[in-house]
C-alpha cells in the first residue's frame, strides 16, 4: 500500500522524526545500511534548514518507482516551506557552504552530491527540495534518459500512515506512461484499491491507455475501486493519448496555455463505462501533463513559471501542490500530484 510519512516540522523536536521515518522508509525498500545513512543524512539537513532558514515547514518520504524498464522501489524525500527562499542558489549548492557555525556540515552541496537524484525550485513564495535515494549513488551524474520524465508527491488526509491515492509509471519500448489513482474513501482500503491499479499498469504497459484500464477493472473489483487516469506518450509517435475514469484532474501545458482533459465519468472496479474516450493530442518539446486527485481545491491555477517546468517533475508537482494550497489551509482530502515533462533542451537549472 502507498506508506507515506508526513511530518510537520516547525522545532528542532521534529528533525528526529524525519530521520526516523527516512531509516523506516529505506528498510521497506531495502537500503543497505551505507545508503541509508546516506539518506538520513541528507533529509536531517533539509529538515534542520527548514527550522533554521524558512521558518518551518514540512518534509514528505515516500517509496517511489525509479527510472528503468524493470520496477523498483526508492525513497524519496520532499521538503517543502512558505518562504523567504534562497537568495543565490549557486552559492547555496556550493559543496562545504553554510551560513551557521552550528551547520551539520551537510549543506545543500552535500546533499547534491551524495543523493541518487537531487534538485530544489526556490523563489520568494517558498523552496521545494526533492531528493531520492535507491542503491545507486549520484545517478543524476548520468545524463538521464533522453525522452519524458515522471515524478510525482503524494499526501496522506491527515498526516495518516496510508494515502489512499498512488501515482506510478512503467516504461515499455518507446511508451512512456503514467498514472494517478484516488481509491474511494481513505485509509487502508482505499489505498489497497489504488496500490490495485499500480500493479496493473506494470502489467499492462504495453497496451495504450484505454486497454490498460479495462485491464485494471477486473483487477480492482475485490476493492472499493478507484477513479483512474493514465496518460501515455509515444516517442516515436511524439503523440500524447490520455483516458480518465472517474474525478482525476488533468492540464496539459504547451506553449503558453493549459488544456484540460476531462476524465469519463465512473468507477474503476466498479462501474466501468462502455466505452472510454480517448484524448490525443501532440507532445512537443517543452510539453507538460500535470494530473491530481480530487485533494486539490477546485480552483486552483496552475503556476505559468517557465523556469519551474524545467525541474524534476516531483519539484514541479510539490510546488503545484503547495501553491494550491497554504500553510494556514491544508489540502482536505488525500492528494497527489504526478507530473509528465518532456526533457528540455536547455537544462540551464541542472544542478550537476
Amino acid at each position: 500500500m502507498a506508506r507515506v510519512w508526513d511530518i510537520p516540522v516547525h522545532d528542532s523536536t521534529r528533525v528526529r522524526d524525519v530521520r526516523v521515518a527516512v531509516e523506516a522508509a529505506s528498510s521497506h525498500v531495502r537500503l543497505d545500511s551505507h545508503r541509508t545513512a546516506v539518506a538520513a543524512l541528507v533529509a536531517t539537513e533539509l529538515a534542520t534548514n527548514l527550522v533554521k532558514h524558512a521558518h518551518g515547514g514540512r518534509v514528505l518520504v515516500d517509496l517511489v518507482d525509479q527510472p528503468g524498464v524493470t520496477r523498483t522501489s526508492g525513497v524519496q524525500v520532499t521538503a517543502i516551506d512558505y518562504g523567504p527562499g534562497i537568495q543565490d542558489i549557486t552559492a547555496a549548492i556550493r559543496d562545504g557552504y553554510t551560513t551557521s557555525e552550528a551547520s551539520l556540515g551537510a549543506g545543500l552541496g552535500t546533499c547534491l552530491r551524495i543523493s541518487s537524484e537531487f534538485d530544489l525550485h526556490s523563489t520568494p513564495r517558498g523552496t521545494v527540495a526533492v531528493a531520492r535515494f535507491d542503491q545507486e549513488p549520484a545517478r543524476r551524474r548520468e545524463r538521464r534518459e533522453q525522452g519524458p520524465r515522471a515524478g510525482g508527491i503524494n499526501v496522506p488526509l491527515d498526516r495518516a500512515e496510508h494515502s489512499g491515492d498512488a501515482w506510478s509509471f512503467a516504461r515499455s519500448g518507446s511508451r512512456l506512461t503514467l498514472m494517478l489513482a484516488d481509491g474511494l474513501g481513505h485509509g487502508a482500503r482505499a489505498a489497497q484499491a489504488s496500490e490495485a491499479a499500480v500493479a496493473e499498469l506494470h502489467r499492462s504497459a504495453h497496451l495504450p491507455p484505454e486497454e490498460i484500464l479495462r485491464h485494471m477493472h477486473p483487477a480492482l473489483r475485490p476493492t472499493r475501486g478507484a477513479a483512474v487516469a493514465v496518460a501515455q506518450v509515444d516517442t516515436d509517435s511524439g503523440q500524447l493519448a490520455f483516458a480518465g475514469v472517474g474525478n482525476i484532474g488533468a492540464r496539459l501545458h504547451v506553449g503558453a496555455s493549459w488544456d484540460h482533459l476531462i476524465s469519463h465519468p465512473g468507477i474503476v472496479g466498479a462501474q466501468f463505462p462502455a466505452t472510454v474516450p480517448v484524448r490525443r493530442l501532440p507532445w512537443r518539446p517543452g510539453s507538460l501533463l500535470v494530473l491530481h486527485s480530487d485533494g486539490l481545491p477546485s480552483r486552483w491555477v496552475p503556476s505559468d513559471d517557465a523556469d519551474l517546468f524545467t525541474h524534476d517533475p516531483a519539484v514541479v508537482a510539490a510546488t503545484f501542490l503547495r501553491d494550491a494550497s497554504s500553510a494556514a489551509s491544508p489540502v482536505r482530502d488525500d492528494t497527489s500530484v504526478a507530473v509528465l515533462a518532456s526533457d528540455p533542451v536547455d537544462r540551464h537549472h541542472d544542478l550537476a
